[in-house]
């Protein structure tokens, strides 16, 4: 059962959760990284140092992140990507493997359909998780995160299985 690190990056705000796997997934920590008013290469350095002790604390085997999601605002996204870098950067320097999934794949994963929004993630994270209490949504997206990496990876496993059967 592998140990999952879901990331939802954000410049202000970085969600991450921890999640065991398997047919029955148990989150060990969902929570986020509240960054302060500080210069923007600051708030990357604190992502990086932060989500780097929560991967010692922890010691997932994968790490599983939000894609950069461009809307209208080119200097948001550009913000965002960095904040991702810095946060896969954390993943990759403990030797995690790293895995990327849109926002409409996360969606699909979680409630079923691509354009889900916020308040229909918290809810299916807290039945899926059991979590106590309400969510704050970057912490629940990076359960997501973490979850439909984990469903990703299963389904992967069982089409391997089955093809070896065959072969």
């Amino acid at each position: 059962m592998p140990r999952i690190i879901g990331i939802d990056p954000g410049s202000t705000i970085t969600g991450y959760a921890i999640v065991d796997g398997g047919a029955a997934p148990r989150a060990q920590v969902i929570d986020c990284i509240r960054l302060p008013r500080a210069d923007f290469p600051t708030r990357l350095g604190l992502i990086f140092d932060r989500l780097s002790e929560v991967i010692r604390e922890y010691r997932p085997d994968q790490m599983a992140v939000e894609d950069v999601f461009v809307s209208r605002n080119a200097s948001s996204a550009l913000k965002l990507g960095q904040a991702r870098g810095a946060a896969i950067c954390a993943g990759a320097s403990a030797g995690l493997s790293v895995a990327e999934y849109t926002p409409t794949q996360i969606k699909q994963a979680i409630v079923g359909r691509g354009h889900a929004d916020k308040a229909q993630i918290q809810h299916m994270i807290a039945m899926l998780l059991g979590a106590k209490g309400p969510l704050q949504a970057d912490a629940a997206d990076a359960a997501a995160v973490a979850l439909c990496h984990a469903h990703h990876a299963h389904t992967s496993g069982r089409m391997q299985a089955a093809q070896a059967r065959t072969s």
